[in-house]
């Protein structure tokens, strides 16, 4: 779990949990996928829960910052390869622009009536991007 300060206020927050070992929301849907599904490694780890104050969730830049920051620290201190996560189809949009792909769309979570897209990125690619070292993918 990861917090985001600024001025010595909390701004944000974000999860990273890593996967293969079947805790993640991730994980659960890929099950809905069959054969389709990536296989969960642990080297790939799930981002999720990410949270901004009101303030900052209609700024794309915060929450790239908020995202490298949060990349920079993982890879630092474990072997991240593949990086996932679940959101609903219109923020799925926005992590597109961010450097993530959208993989499934419309994943029903078994038991409720919620449904996901399940959304995928490099780590290696994805810091670049987030750090302007090359450019994101625009939403059409």
């Amino acid at each position: 779990m990861f917090g985001f300060e600024l001025d010595g206020e909390t701004v944000g927050t974000v999860r990273v949990v890593p996967m293969g070992y079947g805790l993640t929301l991730s994980e659960t849907l890929f099950a809905q996928l069959g054969e389709a599904a990536p296989a969960a490694r642990t080297c790939d780890w799930e981002v999720g829960r990410l949270v901004l104050a009101p303030e900052y969730r209609s700024d794309v830049g915060a929450l790239r910052h908020c995202l490298l920051m949060a990349l920079r620290y993982g890879v630092a201190h474990a072997h991240i390869s593949s990086l996932y996560a679940t959101c609903t189809h219109a923020l799925s949009r926005l992590y597109r622009r961010l450097g993530w792909e959208a993989f499934a769309n419309e994943v029903p979570l078994a038991g409720t009536d919620k449904s996901y897209t399940l959304i995928r990125a490099q780590a290696g690619p994805l810091m670049a991007t987030l750090s302007g070292q090359r450019a994101a993918v625009t939403a059409q």
